[in-house]
C-alpha cells in the first residue's frame, strides 16, 4: 500500500479559518476543493433548484402529470428496488404523495429472485392488476425499456425516476426524470434515487401551489422526509457533492433533534445505535445493512413496512426483523467470502500479483450477497471483482447473476458495454454505476465472460491504478488527540467522495494482541503519547515502528471517554 497526504491550498485553508471554521476542520475542508465558508452553509435554501434552466430535467413535466393524477383522483402505484436506497425512495414516494393530497397510493417491490431487477412486463402486469392509473418508478426503470413499453400498451401512465446511467436508447415513458439522461443540465448528477424521487415532489408542491391548492391551507412540510433522504443517499455509496451534504447533513440534523418516522428511531435502536449523536456512518454501516437485508434474503416489503409505519410498537417488530435476517446475512457473508477468497487465490500463485480483474463463480453462492463478497474480495485484493450465483428464478436456468465491485480507473458499466460488444450474447442483462454493477451471464459462456472482462482490465489498468493507495490528511497535531475533538468531526457529512479524515504518521507499536481471534489491539506511542488502536480484520503482528493510516475514534472505559486510533493501513 502507498499511502498519500491530500493537498491542502494553503489560501482555502486560510480563508476558511478567516471564517470562523476551526482550524482542523478548514485543513480537512480545503484538501477536498472546499474554497469558502458559504460552500458549508448546509441550509435548505442552499439546495439546487428542482425545476427552471438548472433543474431537473423532467421535473416540471412529472409534477404536473402528478397533480393531475391527484386532481382527478387516480390510483397510483410505485414500483422500487430492493436496495435502502430503493426502499427510502418508495417511503419517501408513498410518504410524500399522500402528505401533498394523492388518496390512492400503493406500492410494489419486485423480489431479488424472481423478479429481477427494475420494471418488467409482469411487474407491469401486476400494477395493472391492482387497478392503478399511474406507474411511478423510484430508483429503477431507465433500463426498462421493454417494461415500460408493456405498462403504456395495458393503459397506464409511466413515470421513471431514477439516476442509473443511461443506455443510448431511453424507455418511452410519459415522463422521465433522471440526472444522467441527456440534456439534464442538473449540476448534481450523482444523486441517488431517493434524492431523485424528493426533488420531484419539491416539483409537485410548486405546481400545486401555483394551482391553488394552497390558497386557504399552509402547504405541506416536505422537510419531515429527509430522514429517510439522508439514510438512501449514504447507504447508496453515491458522491457526496455540494448538494447530497447538504441533504444529508439535513436528514442528520432531524434525527439528531428525534424528529424521524418511527421506523428510524426503531432501526437505531436494533443497532444499538444513539439516533441523538447519530452519523453518516451509522447509516453506511449500521441501519443501510439492516435494511438492505430483507431486499437480499427474504422481502423488502418489510423494510419499506418499517420506514412507512407510524406505530411504534409495530416498527419495533419490525427492526427486530430485519435484525435477524441481518445477522443471518453476516453468516452466510462470511462462508461466502471465506470460499470466494479461497477461488481467488487460486487464480495466482504465492509472491505473484492477481489478474487485473477477478471474478468468482459458485453454483451455491446465495444471489442476494454477491454484491457485498464482491466488494470485500475488492478491498482485500485491489482489483475489480465480479462475483456469481446460480439464478434461481423459474425459466432462468442456465444463467448465473453477478454483481461487480470496481476500483478508480475502471469504470465497470462501460466494461461490460465494451465486454457485451466484442463477445454478442454472453450478457444476456447488465446495468450500474463506475464503481458497482450488475449482469447476468448465459452459465455456459462463463469462462468467455470471465477472459473478456481480464483482456478488458489489461487494457485500462496500468501499473499505478492497479497498486493500492490511500489518501490521507497527514499528521495528527498532538493537541487535537482529545474526545471532544472526535465528536467534533463525528458531527460533520463524510462519505463517498468526501472522505471522512484519516490521518497518517509513523507510530510506535508498544504492544500488540489478537482479539475475537480476527482483530488485532495496539498499545500505540503516538509523538511520545500513549494511545490505544484497533486494527479491524488484521491477524498478522506490525513491526516495532510503522507509518500507519488511522481515523480517530472514542471508547468508553469506566466512564471516562478515550481517544483510539482505527487503523486503516500501513505503508509498505
Amino acid at each position: 500500500m502507498k499511502i498519500r497526504t491530500r493537498d491542502v491550498p494553503p489560501r482555502a485553508a486560510w480563508a476558511l479559518e478567516q471564517a470562523g471554521v476551526h482550524p482542523l476542520l478548514a485543513r480537512l475542508y480545503a484538501a477536498r476543493g472546499v474554497q469558502a465558508a458559504d460552500e458549508l452553509d448546509d441550509g435548505l435554501a442552499r439546495l439546487l433548484p428542482p425545476t427552471g434552466p438548472q433543474g431537473l430535467r423532467g421535473a416540471d413535466a412529472a409534477a404536473r402529470l402528478l397533480a393531475d393524477a391527484i386532481a382527478r383522483d387516480a390510483r397510483i402505484c410505485i414500483v422500487a428496488d430492493y436496495d435502502c436506497d430503493g426502499a427510502t425512495a418508495c417511503a419517501v414516494a408513498v410518504r410524500g404523495l399522500r402528505l401533498l393530497g394523492a388518496r390512492h397510493v400503493d406500492y410494489l417491490v419486485p423480489d431479488r429472485v424472481v423478479d429481477g431487477y427494475g420494471l418488467t412486463a409482469a411487474i407491469a402486469e401486476r400494477v395493472h392488476a391492482r387497478g392503478a392509473d399511474l406507474l411511478v418508478t423510484v430508483d429503477n426503470g431507465i433500463a426498462s425499456i421493454e417494461g415500460v413499453a408493456h405498462a403504456r400498451a395495458l393503459g397506464l401512465a409511466v413515470l421513471v425516476t431514477d439516476h442509473h446511467l443511461p443506455a443510448p436508447a431511453l424507455p418511452a415513458a410519459d415522463v422521465i426524470v433522471n440526472p444522467n439522461q441527456p440534456d439534464c443540465s442538473f449540476s448534481s448528477k450523482c444523486m441517488a434515487g431517493v434524492g431523485v424521487m424528493f426533488y420531484v415532489l419539491l416539483a409537485l408542491r410548486a405546481e400545486l401551489r401555483t394551482r391553488g391548492a394552497y390558497a386557504d391551507r399552509p402547504q405541506p412540510k416536505l422537510d419531515a422526509l429527509l430522514p429517510l433522504v439522508a439514510l438512501g443517499t449514504v447507504a447508496d455509496v453515491v458522491r457526496l457533492d455540494a448538494n447530497n451534504r447538504r441533504l444529508v447533513a439535513q436528514g442528520l440534523r432531524r434525527i439528531r433533534a428525534g424528529q424521524m418516522p418511527a421506523g428510524l428511531a426503531a432501526l437505531f435502536d436494533a443497532a444499538g445505535r444513539k439516533s441523538a449523536q447519530a452519523t453518516g456512518f451509522d447509516f453506511g454501516f449500521a441501519l443501510g445493512p439492516r435494511i438492505n437485508a430483507a431486499g437480499r434474503l427474504a422481502d423488502m416489503t418489510l423494510g419499506i413496512e418499517c420506514l412507512l409505519t407510524d406505530d411504534a410498537a409495530r416498527a419495533t417488530e419490525l427492526a427486530r426483523t430485519l435484525d435477524a435476517i441481518n445477522r443471518e446475512r453476516r453468516s452466510i457473508e462470511t462462508d461466502m467470502r471465506e470460499q470466494a477468497e479461497l477461488v481467488a487465490e487460486s487464480l495466482f500463485g504465492d509472491g505473484e500479483e492477481p489478474p487485473p480483474a477477478i471474478c468468482v463463480y459458485d453454483p451455491a453462492f446465495h444471489e442476494g450477497v454477491v454484491g457485498i463478497v464482491a466488494s470485500r474480495l475488492k478491498d482485500r485484493l485491489h482489483r475489480p471483482c465480479f462475483v456469481f450465483a446460480a439464478s434461481r428464478a423459474p425459466g432462468h436456468e442456465g444463467e448465473i447473476k453477478g454483481s461487480g465491485r470496481s476500483i478508480a480507473g475502471f469504470h465497470l458499466r462501460d466494461a461490460l458495454d465494451l465486454l457485451a460488444k466484442r463477445h454478442p450474447g454472453v450478457l444476456l442483462r447488465f446495468g450500474g454505476h463506475a464503481m458497482a454493477a450488475g449482469c447476468t451471464v448465459a452459465a455456459a459462456r462463463w469462462p468467455e465472460f470471465e477472459a473478456g472482462l481480464r483482456v478488458i482490465a489489461r487494457e485500462w489498468l496500468d501499473e499505478a491504478a492497479l497498486t493500492r493507495r490511500l489518501d490521507t490528511d497527514g499528521p495528527l497535531a498532538p493537541e487535537y488527540r482529545r474526545a471532544d475533538m472526535v465528536d467534533t468531526l463525528h458531527r460533520e457529512v463524510w462519505g463517498q467522495g468526501f472522505a471522512a479524515p484519516t490521518f497518517s504518521e509513523e507510530v510506535e507499536i508498544v504492544s500488540q494482541r489478537l482479539v475475537g481471534e480476527r482483530h488485532l489491539a495496539l498499545k500505540l506511542r503516538h509523538q511520545g503519547q500513549p494511545v490505544d488502536g484497533i486494527w479491524f480484520g488484521r491477524v498478522e503482528p506490525l513491526p516495532n515502528r510503522a507509518v500507519l493510516a488511522f481515523r480517530l475514534d472514542a471508547d468508553e472505559w469506566q466512564g471516562q471517554r478515550r481517544v483510539r486510533f482505527l487503523v486503516e493501513g500501513m505503508a509498505g
